[in-house]
């Protein structure tokens, strides 16, 4: 009973060890802690075991400030944890200035920061910068001055202005603007030969307006991709417009007979009473 007792006990005070050796590693990650020294990214114990005391997860902090320093540069740790405390995306800005660095584009953790905070996804911007995006708008509708519809259709490249980013507008507001500008370049034209025969004539036209202003992207070009000739809209409005006098003329005429026929009926009305 006694050698029984004494394995139990023996057991338990393993279990006991075993179970206070992992919370240690939890609480102090010395395999996180040996491989940032052994990546040059050298971190305190005591600022790992502060991490955990706040809930930011020191794997996801170690490893940003690793593929930092592995890249040349150089992000204080105390600026990637309060970076994630506030709610934002430690890996994905990292990345960014990584790429930024690779591309020669001037980029400080403050400014991707304010980036990323601000709702923007910070890498695909950097991406956008080194390589420009195409946005296809809707399909226009305008009217040019010989009465012609014409549906058009084009691509909009554009390259991400980091100095811009905050606070500056969306893909929206380009759809909107270049979309308005089509409409009026359309509609000024005297007919719609001239669009049909240089649809160029939309894009420069569009280009010089600065429609790029205030947002966060530079217009590089602007294609016309597609022009469809849409309805005769000024020979619809011809035909409305007779079919509405039509009708007015109608309604005078009924009203011209209806004042006849009581003209004539007030006058039978006097010839009974003059007998």
């Amino acid at each position: 009973m006694e050698i029984e007792t004494q394995a139990f006990g023996s057991l338990g005070l393993l279990v006991m060890v075993l179970a206070l050796l992992f919370g240690l590693l939890y609480v102090i990650p010395i395999p996180l802690w040996i491989a940032a020294w052994a990546s040059n990214a050298y971190v305190g114990l005591f600022t790992l075991v502060g991490m955990r005391l706040r809930r930011v997860p020191p794997v996801t902090v170690i490893n940003a400030r690793i593929s930092a320093v592995k890249a040349g540069l150089e992000i204080p740790v105390n600026d990637l944890e309060a970076h994630f405390l506030a709610g934002g995306n430690v890996v994905k800005v990292v990345n960014a200035m990584i790429s930024a660095d690779k591309a020669n584009i001037p980029m400080t953790f403050k400014r991707a920061a304010a980036i990323d905070l601000a709702g923007r996804d910070v890498l695909e911007a950097v991406k956008m910068s080194v390589l420009p995006k195409v946005i296809e708008t809707p399909r226009v509708t305008a009217v040019a001055k010989d009465g012609i519809q014409l549906i058009a259709v084009s691509r909009v490249t554009v390259r991400a202005n980091i100095d811009r980013l905050v606070g500056g507008a969306g893909e929206e507001t380009i759809i909107a603007r270049v979309g308005e500008g089509m409409v009026s370049t359309i509609g000024s034209s005297a007919s719609h030969k001239d669009v049909l025969e240089n649809p160029d004539y939309i894009s420069k036209n569009i280009l010089g307006k600065g429609l790029d202003a205030g947002t966060a992207f530079e217009i590089l070009s602007i294609d016309i991709a597609d022009v469809d000739v849409g309805e005769n809209i000024g020979a619809k409005l011809q035909i409305d417009q007779a079919n509405a006098d039509k009708q007015i003329a109608q309604a005078k005429a009924e009203e011209r007979r209806a004042m006849a026929v009581a003209l004539e009926q007030e006058m039978r009305a006097r010839v009974v009473e003059a007998e």
